[in-house]
């Protein structure tokens, strides 16, 4: 079990998901101490630090030289120590054995014992601009040229497999370069008092260890709730999704054999691929993925998903603008700033761009589908073998936030039930088992 010694943190349980919040701020002055101290700058060179953006766990300055920026990465102790180190030794993995352009780390403290009272990173500050700020005035010619790229470094990642599924860790010796899984770093376990709870972290031999933990979480979490509850009408939605967690757990070994050796191979997976984590240039071409906390390797069946940003509803007819109703002042402003200040409507309902986005995601799916068939051949083959894989993870997920329990428990039936739909269309339209 681990000991709470995440000062500084707090969550506030004040609305549908925890939040971490910040019981402390950093000190302007104490960053620049460190920035200074670990860039060899004297009193009379310029240092000056200003916020930059803020993450879910973790503030970001801009730290400028007379002749360069830099970015201090100051973190929440969500997971102390594991977090940072596992952030830097995946970036160093990155730029050592792929050509993904990735930032370079010039410094850490995977400790709160500094000036700044934080775990920090002092890394490169990469060029682009978030592509989500680019993507309506990108050509689909461009739009294509990124879905490649992405597919290029998804097979790179693939090159280099580990044994075992966890967080990076740093080899025994740091110069023999030999990382390996280590305890996982997930939101899925540290979120709130599941950072407490007397429950294995891995490093895993396979995805059923894997998930038997995370279903451990979710079992404990729906039984507080049970025990916590104010009403029968709680009392009885916590018993109904501790039920449905049980009995993935008892379908949990009949798609991922208990017992594995050699220890399941696994790959690096960045489960938050958006457009806000891929930097590009003007041209629309990727100068940087960013965001690389909490990335773990994961079970080489997680990877053969689609990125995060490639994700959605499905729509093959494109939307014709004429026929979306124009933007009202009042919807551009309460759109606007809400969403974004960079990014404009055109005069157009924000209907019009949602509908829009799942079309082109939905052309740009199988564009990306037959990128990575021709750089990884069986790419199919794979993709179609790990389908019950998927929809059996993503229905824990759904059962951990307690959403769709009756949807998800008529996918288990059918499926104990010899028959295999996939989950999502469950979750749209049931399923009856005959």
């Amino acid at each position: 079990m681990h000991v709470d010694t995440r000062d500084g943190l707090a969550w506030d349980e004040s609305g549908f998901d925890l939040t971490p919040v910040w019981t402390r701020e950093p000190r302007l002055e104490a960053i620049e101490n460190v920035c200074r101290n670990r860039l060899s700058l004297d009193d009379m060179e310029t240092c000056d630090v200003t916020f930059y953006v803020e993450g879910s766990f973790n503030k970001l300055y801009l730290a400028r030289t007379s002749n360069r920026q830099f970015l201090m990465r100051v973190s929440l102790p969500v997971h102390p120590h594991s977090k940072t180190l596992g952030e830097v030794t995946t970036l160093q993995f990155l730029r050592r054995s792929t050509n993904i352009p990735v930032p370079e780390v010039f410094a850490y403290d995977e400790s709160a014992s500094n000036e700044i009272g934080y775990e920090w990173i002092l890394m490169e500050l990469m060029p682009g601009v978030p592509a989500y700020k680019k993507w309506r005035t990108l050509t689909t010619f461009q739009k294509a040229a990124l879905v490649q790229q992405i597919a290029e470094f998804q097979a790179q990642m693939f090159q280099h497999t580990f044994s075992g599924i966890g967080t990076l860790t740093p080899g025994e010796e740091a110069a023999a370069q030999n990382e390996k899984p280590g305890e996982i770093v997930s939101i899925r376990f540290f979120s709130g008092n599941r950072f407490n709870f007397d429950i294995a972290r891995g490093p895993f031999r396979s995805t059923h260890d894997w998930l038997v933990s995370y279903l451990e979480f979710v079992i404990r979490n729906h039984t507080l709730s049970k025990e916590e509850a104010e009403d029968e009408e709680d009392e009885e939605d916590a018993a109904f999704a501790l039920s449905v967690t049980n009995r993935l757990v008892e379908l949990l070994p009949k798609i991922f054999p208990a017992l594995q050796n050699p220890p399941e191979r696994s790959v690096l997976w960045h489960q938050d691929l958006n457009l806000n984590n891929i930097l590009v240039d003007e041209k629309g071409k990727v100068t940087a993925v960013v965001d690389w906390e909490c990335v773990s390797a994961m079970p080489s069946w997680m990877a053969t998903g689609m990125p995060e940003f490639l994700t959605g509803s499905t729509r093959e007819e494109e939307p014709k603008r004429e026929k979306y109703a124009d933007e009202t002042p009042e919807e551009a402003q309460a759109v606007g700033p809400a969403v974004d200040a960079d990014i404009d409507n055109e005069g157009k309902t924000e209907l019009y761009w949602v509908h829009l986005m799942e079309y082109e995601t939905t052309q740009l799916r199988d564009l990306y589908m037959r990128w990575m068939c021709q750089l990884r051949p069986g790419w199919a083959a794979e993709v179609k073998e790990n389908t019950l894989k998927d929809d059996f993870f993503n229905a824990v997920l759904r059962c951990d936030g307690g959403f769709a329990l009756k949807r998800i428990l008529q996918w288990v039936d059918a499926v104990e039930n010899g028959e295999y739909p996939r989950l999502m269309d469950v979750l749209q339209a049931g399923f009856k088992v005959e």
